[in-house]
């Protein structure tokens, strides 16, 4: 049979020397090659680009998020694991004392320690150059001065508006001063700023961020919880603490793929690629049986990413075995020519950012932070511009589960960074498809489009995706063609074609040269990507 042939990319990659930062939102990436400009390395560049993010992209992350990181310095590659965990008075008693059987979505009751400012000052303890006020200070500015809403991030905006009016719930009434105020449409374009958010990010640059958990802020965020029955308190803040972890990985056609392990679900991409390794994929990308053959794969990643992934302080995750050639091999066992049903727990959405960047002197970062769900719980802290994440909804609420909930403990984690290296241990560079449960199943296609099929970081994103939803349902990008839709049917796959570009990811990629050092990036043109390089 013939197929379509390979699909054309909208943009050219980005090439430059000196330094490259590519995230979702153009302001953001402005940021961070500001800092790199001012003298500041890839480490500075990211902060400044995360800190940034939580001003102009508030729709997928917020000063009261999460964050993961990979930093290759000094010759080798550190991470970062900067998630928190529930409250000590969250349990599944107080679960059920709320008239809950399942954690909810939004309010108080999902609500984590925010980890993502301390993973800014660890990384910048450890890794920075310039002072930490100077790297904050492009977010200030953003905050205070204002900025112009990107078309993406204008729809996204609209959208979760309309979705926290039909909730109405009363504990959502700063979200709704905060970024909904009279007078405010979220459009292109339309004019937004946040004077408390401004405050806030001067409070955390003055501090080095000891404000959040053991200052003024956390005192107002202790407060409002206790005002509105929330069970997050300044306990739980000043006990929370970042984790710097060893990176896990796996070898693929000469190439080696770095993920954070657990309680971050990034095992699920490394054991499918692990299942994929004994397989001969076709040579053509585009090709049904291969494009099966990865679904098959994804689905026995998150068989046991689903099943084992959880905090490993609490509960042991055995992640030797998750990754060893004898759990691949008894799952490529479970491979056929028909789609099957993994009978596991259905992956949902997300909202979450994902930035790289790079400097001329060979620092690399991939970053990844998020509130959750798009705006987080719907919590935001008054006067400060903090939107309080949700992660508590990842919870399992069967007791005898791994990732059951408990007092101390932190959730399963969809934000995974990803950096790509070679066989022998040297760096290629950063890379991450943020979405959800879409993360791994777009590190895994872009892994594939880089090492197995030789696109540049720019083709391996443009190129169209699926997504595995649950038993045999599959979604595809309508660039995929009708061919392809047809015969992954014909070999037991339920298909549908999903026309919002946005369901499937949203990624960046940068690659340095190691003869060179000349860094080429990709940006991803499902959302308002953009590269920034000097």
């Amino acid at each position: 049979m013939t197929f379509q042939p390979e699909y054309p990319s909208v943009r050219r990659p980005v090439y430059a020397r000196r330094g490259m930062v590519a995230t979702s939102q153009p302001l953001a990436a402005q940021a961070g090659l500001s800092v790199l400009q001012q003298g500041g390395n890839a480490v500075d560049a990211a902060i400044a680009t995360a800190a940034a993010l939580t001003v102009v992209e508030p729709t997928s992350n917020g000063i009261g998020g999460d964050l993961f990181a990979l930093v290759w310095a000094g010759g080798e590659l550190h991470g970062l694991n900067a998630s928190g965990a529930a409250p000590a008075a969250l349990s599944l008693d107080a679960l059920r004392e709320r008239h809950a059987r399942e954690m909810p979505r939004h309010g108080w009751t999902p609500v984590t320690v925010p980890g993502a400012v301390r993973g800014w000052a660890d990384l910048h303890a450890r890794f920075g150059r310039l002072d930490f006020a100077q790297v904050l200070a492009p977010a200030i500015s953003y905050a205070r001065d204002g900025y112009p809403l990107s078309p993406v991030l204008a729809a996204n905006w609209a959208r979760a508006t309309g979705i926290y009016r039909r909730l109405n719930l009363p504990e959502m009434a700063e979200w709704f001063r905060t970024f909904a105020p009279d007078g405010f449409t979220p459009a292109p374009g339309a004019l937004w700023r946040s004077e408390g958010h401004a405050r806030t990010l001067e409070q955390i640059a003055a501090t080095h961020g000891e404000a959040f958990y053991s200052g003024e802020l956390a005192g107002q965020i202790d407060a409002h919880a206790r005002a509105q029955g929330g069970l997050l308190t300044g306990a739980d803040l000043a006990g929370h603490a970042s984790e710097w972890v060893m990176p896990i990985h796996t070898d693929l056609h000469g190439h080696r793929v770095y993920e954070i392990p657990p309680n971050g679900q990034g095992i699920a991409a490394l054991i499918a690629l692990n299942v994929l390794r004994g397989v001969p994929l076709p040579e053509r990308r585009d090709d049904p049986r291969g494009l099966h053959l990865q679904i098959e794969a994804m689905k026995r990643g998150f068989h046991d990413a689903h099943t084992f992934v959880a905090d490993p302080r609490h509960t042991p995750v055995d992640v030797a075995h998750l990754l060893s050639g004898a759990n691949a091999d008894a799952h490529r066992a479970h491979l056929g020519e028909a789609a099957h049903d993994p009978r596991t727990r259905a992956p949902s959405t997300g909202g979450t950012v994902y930035l790289a960047a790079a400097d001329e002197e060979g620092q690399m970062v991939s970053l990844i932070q998020s509130n959750y769900m798009g705006f987080g719980s719907g919590i935001v802290v008054p006067g400060t511009g903090i939107a309080l994440h949700n992660r508590g909804h990842n919870f399992h609420t069967d007791p005898a589960h791994p990732n059951a909930l408990a007092p101390g403990k932190r959730p399963y984690h969809t934000i995974i960074p990803g950096f790509l290296g070679r066989a022998d241990g040297t760096p290629v560079g950063p890379f991450g498809v943020m979405g959800g449960f879409m993360q791994p199943q777009g590190h895994l296609q872009v892994v594939l489009n880089t090492a197995l099929y030789g696109m540049n970081p720019q083709q391996a994103l443009d190129a169209p995706r699926w997504q595995w939803l649950d038993g045999t349902r599959v979604e595809v990008e309508h660039a995929l063609g009708g061919t392809l839709a047809r015969e992954l049917t014909r070999l037991g796959h339920s298909v549908s074609v999903q026309l919002d570009p946005g369901a499937f990811g949203r990624g960046q990629m940068i690659r340095r040269d190691p003869a060179t050092g000349v860094l080429e990036g990709g940006t991803e043109t499902r959302t308002d990507g953009h590269i920034a390089a000097w």
